[in-house]
């Protein structure tokens, strides 16, 4: 049996690493029954082309789904995409709500004709300790420092399409990723990268290359969760008047009583991801969305559960059978 991790998923076909040799495998019926979910990054078990165990996973994020990282690369361009800070905070509260290291890198700082956005944004998150990188994959600044942060780790790079992830890459890998120019008509990016994948840059050094994130939204969470992903909103969360403080409208805010310590666009995008949050309480409130998981978790132990209708199912033979002695004792 041989261990490796996926680095690349297409169709049907999962490519494992292996120490230096790459496999291509199917996954083992027995898991697909299972119906377990299976990810980039995900270290497995596998003999004969056939995967046959997902081994436990440290950490994972979804949309896109990828598993056992070490930090997330923020990566937005200064220019041309405009620098989007709602599109930006989306980022980061989506890694702080999976508890990850998060490196904010600007690049196309060529693009830049003044000081005035750098100085933006250096005043909002540095206060908030974010490590803040800026970079020119087209000139070669800040390659040396962006090669250091992602040196011994394995790093997501997320950002929006056209922001030049797949430049950068290139320009500290030598490796020759398809990019495209921003569109003129539109002034964003298109995708250029299809599906997730590791790429291996050095040594223990890796990064994951993602499709762009265009389609996130926090449509996974109650409205109250909101604030523990703004580092800054959330210490004030206890002295509001009522619990269910939403920090937007209530009486005796905490929160809004100290909105001159919070900048402005870190606030909107807050409310802005609130709203969000209410479609999906919503929709649990009507709908119901929970679904039972197939497999539990024991001791770093993953086993697959009996779904509670198959349990009940096999109550009621248990029962029948019962049945069934009762009768036959009474004839006899």
């Amino acid at each position: 049996m041989q261990k490796g991790q996926i680095f690349k998923i297409h169709s049907d076909f999962y490519y494992v690493k292996s120490g230096e040799e790459a496999f291509e495998c199917k996954l083992r019926e027995v898991i697909k029954k299972q119906k377990q979910k299976v990810f980039v990054g995900d270290f497995v078990e596998f003999e004969d082309g056939a995967i046959v165990k997902i081994l436990p996973r440290k950490n994972y994020i979804t949309r896109p789904t990828v598993a056992n990282i070490d930090q997330v690369i923020i990566i937005s361009a200064v220019k041309e995409p405009e620098l989007s800070f709602l599109q930006l905070n989306r980022y980061i509260a989506f890694a702080k709500y999976h508890n990850l290291k998060t490196v904010l890198c600007f690049n196309k700082n060529d693009l830049s004709d003044n000081d005035t956005m750098i100085e933006k944004v250096f005043s909002i998150y540095e206060p908030l300790e974010f490590d803040i990188l800026f970079t020119s994959a087209l000139e070669g600044f800040g390659l040396d420092e962006f090669k250091e942060i992602l040196k011994d780790k394995t790093s997501v790079l997320c950002g929006s399409s056209g922001v030049g992830k797949s430049s950068l890459i290139n320009a500290i890998s030598g490796i020759n990723l398809r990019t495209k120019e921003v569109s003129e008509k539109t002034g964003r990016g298109t995708h250029t990268t299809r599906h997730s994948e590791i790429i291996t840059i050095a040594k223990d050094t890796r990064i994951v290359d993602t499709p762009g994130f265009s389609n996130l939204k926090f449509d996974f969470l109650l409205p109250h969760e909101v604030d523990t992903l703004f580092s800054e909103i959330y210490p004030y969360k206890d002295l509001c008047k009522f619990q269910d403080c939403l920090h937007i409208n209530e009486t005796d805010c905490a929160v809004k009583a100290h909105l001159g310590e919070i900048d402005m666009t870190r606030y909107e995008s807050y409310i802005a991801f609130v709203e969000e949050a209410k479609e999906y309480k919503e929709k649990v409130k009507y709908q119901g969305v929970k679904t039972e998981s197939t497999h539990k978790q024991t001791h770093s132990k993953t086993a697959v559960k009996i779904s509670s209708r198959k349990r009940q199912s096999a109550r009621n033979t248990q029962k029948q059978n019962i049945y069934k002695d009762i009768d036959h004792e009474e004839l006899d």
